[in-house]
């Protein structure tokens, strides 16, 4: 075996075992103790972060933060790996801390020249915009890391009722239009909740709170279960334009019916306590939607309309 595909086995060797002894490995590769020792060194020059344990029995243990053995792309592959990094340039903040600007360096540094230059020729030319929403980047990795360790988080959230704390269980992170959101379960409202990253003030991982095993195997893709949940039925009515701005809306866009002359109308159940919400969306469109149902919807919209009305009403003639 060449010296380069035997450093190449060891790499991954130790990345699988973590801690480890020079016998350990010379015994698996068949060689002398002090060719093993001189590989550790050569690995740890080339910055394999390995370092030795001393005492009694002695070895070698592999930091937290282990390499990867080397991966082959092809072209398409390469080019696909780049834009895809790419896509959270314009996040504002990061649950990965410097890491994926560090990958992508790497990434780009190593390629063929060729192919750095098609991909040059793209940049500037291929974008994954996303509003720019300032919030906390140690925040989101307190969160992120809450996920993979299965920790209890606390937190304090500014909420529309004030500021409160709260102990979550993160289920996941996902982000929309620039911001980044956190389902969880709340243990004080004994329910899930979605909470927006950036309203959150501060987060702490909390180990004296034992996580629920049902939360910690749920995934973003797990619906809460809505049978508790007080339910209420949104009827809208909208002209041709409102149809059209709002088919762009994932929320309400699969409830949409058209008409013949391309006006149409809209049932959709929603949260009661998430009326507000959608009767703010609607009330962006003006005149080309109109709120038929709930009644609290409709005096809801009609509170916002005369507020708006006073508000101008010294400046009309």
């Amino acid at each position: 075996m060449q010296k380069s595909q035997r450093l190449i086995q060891l790499i991954m060797r130790i990345n699988a075992k973590q801690s480890f002894t020079v016998r350990e490995l010379a015994d698996e590769f068949g060689l002398s103790t002090r060719t093993i020792t001189r590989d550790l060194q050569e690995l740890s020059e080339l910055g394999v972060p390995v370092y030795s344990i001393q005492g009694r029995g002695g070895g070698y243990k592999l930091l937290q933060e282990r390499l990867l053995p080397p991966i082959s792309f092809t072209e398409g592959e390469a080019i696909s790996m780049f834009f895809a990094c790419q896509t959270l340039d314009y996040f504002g903040s990061l649950p990965f801390d410097e890491g994926a600007d560090s990958a992508l360096h790497k990434f780009y540094h190593y390629l063929p020249v060729d192919i750095r230059q098609q991909i040059d020729r793209l940049k500037n030319r291929i974008m994954f915009w996303s509003p720019h929403r300032p919030m906390s980047v140690e925040i989101l990795q307190t969160l992120l890391q809450a996920i993979m360790v299965s920790s209890v988080v606390t937190i304090n959230y500014n909420s529309s009722r004030g500021v409160s704390e709260r102990n979550i269980q993160p289920i996941g992170l996902y982000a929309s239009s620039g911001y980044w959101y956190c389902p969880a379960y709340c243990f004080r409202r004994e329910e899930i909740r979605q909470f927006r990253t950036d309203r959150i003030l501060s987060a702490a991982l909390n180990a004296k709170i034992p996580c629920r095993e049902d939360v910690s195997r749920m995934t973003l893709s797990d619906k809460p279960n809505k049978d508790h949940v007080k339910q209420t039925m949104l009827q809208l009515e909208m002209t041709n334009k409102g149809v059209w701005l709002l088919e762009s809306n994932p929320r309400l866009a699969p409830f949409i019916e058209r008409n013949e002359d391309g006006s149409g109308m809209a049932n959709i159940e929603i949260a009661a306590e998430n009326l507000h919400f959608y009767v703010d969306l609607i009330w962006q469109l003006g005149g080309e939607a109109k709120i038929v149902g709930p009644a609290e919807g409709v005096a809801y919209m009609k509170q916002k309309v005369e507020s708006m009305r006073l508000l101008y009403q010294s400046e009309l003639p």
